[in-house]
């Protein structure tokens, strides 16, 4: 299963970026990941997400998961076989417009705090990987 997280700005922060390149590297051997930033998450999602992508927003009014359920929902999603790529959209200082939430097929929440773009990466690439963990059974995620 190919993973992209597609968030409107830039890392710019390097104690960020060294975190998420660590993550990216730990889940070589778990799947394909790829971060994308954009300027306008509108345009690079009318253009480049494929109609077979199973869409993830990231939502304040989202669901919120406990790590086993999100490893879960990861596990749903790739054994469905429907679609063969998750994308994880990830709003600027002003959220996801609403055309982009309407294409979601999941909303999810990480919580009802509100996280910098480039703090929400690093918390959804961590969770990621420890869900990965956690479909594994490996101890990281205890």
């Amino acid at each position: 299963m190919n993973i992209k997280i597609i968030l409107e700005g830039k890392i710019k922060e390097p104690y960020f970026k060294l975190g998420i390149e660590e993550f990216k590297k730990r889940l070589t051997g778990y799947t394909s990941l790829k971060i994308i930033e954009v300027n306008s998450i509108s345009d690079f999602v009318k253009s480049n997400v494929k109609q077979n992508s199973y869409i993830i927003t990231l939502e304040i009014e989202g669901c919120e998961l406990s790590s086993p359920e999100f490893a879960q929902k990861i596990k749903e999603i790739e054994q469905d076989g429907i679609c063969n790529e998750i994308v994880f959209l990830i709003g600027g200082s002003e959220g996801l417009p609403v055309d982009i939430r309407n294409k979601s097929n999941f909303k999810f929440s990480m919580s009802k705090l509100t996280f910098l773009h480039q703090e929400a990466v690093f918390i959804l690439i961590e969770q990621i990987y420890r869900a990965y963990k956690i479909l594994n059974n490996e101890t990281y995620h205890k």
